[in-house]
């Protein structure tokens, strides 16, 4: 058996083998050159494939970087679509030239109607506690405290309407809240 023969699996080699082996000449120089040339196209490919996923990455950070500026400049196109119908109702009603008291109080309702079915649907919910609400100060902003007969720390009145965007406060609601006894 030659040295320079692998025999990985140390069995003995028939007749065929060994003549096979022995015809064989063993050049080191001729195995490290084709290992080497192996290994260089191996990491031409490998650096390859890293350049095409570098360039990958950064497309795909292009394009998300496009896409959150987009999204931040027609942020409120939604919003102001649904806002079109009121500002046209608020036109329409000053076309108007000689309308009477009651027509102006009934397009003035509509408008009001169509601008919180507005606001509605872009999540803007108003805050107006009831009276007797407990005072929640994440929701509500105490103006004044005054004496009542209501437990203490609760609504008495509601002096301007809060409201809340997609559950964060827009506005506090501005509140009268009962003094402590």
């Amino acid at each position: 058996m030659s040295e320079a023969t692998p025999n990985p699996e140390n069995k003995p080699l028939n007749d065929e083998e060994l003549a096979a082996t022995a015809a064989a000449p063993v050049d080191p120089l001729a195995d490290a050159q084709a290992e080497l040339a192996n290994l260089k196209a191996q990491n031409a490919d490998l650096a390859d494939q890293y350049l095409r996923a570098q360039a990958d990455v950064q497309n795909a950070r292009r394009r998300a970087d496009e896409e959150i500026s987009k999204a931040r400049k027609f942020a409120v196109e939604g919003f102001a679509d649904s806002l079109l119908p009121v500002l046209d109702s608020l036109e329409a009603g000053l076309a108007i030239p000689n309308a009477t008291l009651e027509q102006i109080r009934e397009g003035s309702e509509a408008t009001l109607r169509q601008l919180k079915s507005a606001l509605e649907r872009n999540k803007v919910v108003e805050i107006a506690p009831a009276a007797g609400t407990k005072f929640d100060p994440h929701h509500h902003q105490a103006i004044s405290v005054v004496p009542a007969e209501q437990e203490a720390n609760t609504v008495v009145t509601v002096l301007q309407k809060g409201y809340l965007i997609a559950e964060r406060v827009l506005r506090p609601a501005l509140v009268t809240v009962t003094a402590p006894k």
